[in-house]
């Protein structure tokens, strides 16, 4: 039986006691404010991200882990005696993370590392490294592992509220005008992953009707399938994840092993502070 190593980036959202549960090695996203560089689980998360934000009243740059990041990871596993790598980046359509990691593969020839493009982020792609990392331990092949994460993939499905759009407006995707507009109207965007990337939805007036219309999706997109894992994601609001996790657990039988956990500074820049989110998956 292939000893298989699983290799994902920190934009998977994965709780890091989780990912050392199963094995999994995360490569960190990294952000940059002024000239200082920041790593993602190393000496930055959520809040000090937006305290630095808050205080320089602009946003860092993000980028991807660099390949010799990935490099180091790949080592790493192959020093533990595995016999193959699956590594799975966030999607290629928002980070240039896949590339890095692909390009590593070349300091490693003859060695056999696949990179898969999740086409996901946060814990959608989260729980397609779970289903890997499970599917590994219980001594599948490196094709079923693969397998398995790309099917748990097509049946994930992330919606999240923005808390306000100051941070969009930040970022030059919305214009300051109309970010301040719709704080005063208080709309609160509706975000959902479509093809790869973080895409709005639905603009809602009211942060309870927001959740309101983030249940009701939920409830359509399980339509009486079985949810075989949930989590609830936030940047600096666990008090608005844990009640829409009793919201939504108190409309839909939810598994009793329901995570909480960060966004991560990598994707958190993008949504702002206060955002909160679920993910489902359904068989």
């Amino acid at each position: 039986m292939k000893k298989i190593a699983i290799i994902t980036d920190t934009d998977s959202s994965l709780p890091v006691e989780i990912a050392g549960r199963h094995g999994i090695r995360q490569v960190p996203i990294t952000i940059h404010f002024d000239g200082s560089t920041y790593t993602t689980g190393v000496d930055i998360d959520d809040r000090l991200l937006f305290e630095i934000i808050d205080r320089q009243k602009k946003l860092p740059t993000t980028s991807a882990p660099s390949p010799s990041a990935f490099a180091s990871a790949y080592e790493a596993a192959f020093k533990d005696n595995v016999d193959a790598i699956v590594c799975i980046c966030v999607s290629s359509k928002v980070s240039a993370t896949y590339s890095s990691a692909v390009t590593a593969c070349e300091m490693f020839p003859g060695r056999d590392i696949t990179v898969i493009d999740s086409l996901n982020l946060s814990m959608g792609q989260g729980f397609m490294v779970l289903a890997a990392a499970e599917a590994a331990s219980q001594g599948a092949s490196k094709e079923e592992v693969i397998d398995q994460a790309q099917k748990t993939g097509q049946r994930t499905h992330l919606f999240a509220v923005l808390a306000t759009v100051k941070y969009l407006a930040m970022s030059g995707r919305v214009g300051k005008l109309a970010a301040g507009m719709a704080d005063t109207l208080n709309i609160k965007p509706i975000l959902t992953v479509r093809e790869g990337t973080l895409d709005l939805l639905e603009r809602i007036r009211t942060r309870k009707k927001a959740l309101e219309r983030v249940l009701e999706l939920s409830h359509a997109s399980v339509d009486g399938k079985t949810i075989q894992r949930v989590a609830f994601m936030h940047a600096n609001n666990l008090e608005g994840a844990q009640e829409l996790q009793d919201q939504l657990c108190k409309l839909l039988p939810c598994p009793p092993s329901a995570i909480m956990t960060d966004f991560t500074p990598g994707l958190s820049v993008h949504a702002g502070s206060g955002v909160v989110g679920v993910t489902l998956l359904t068989n």
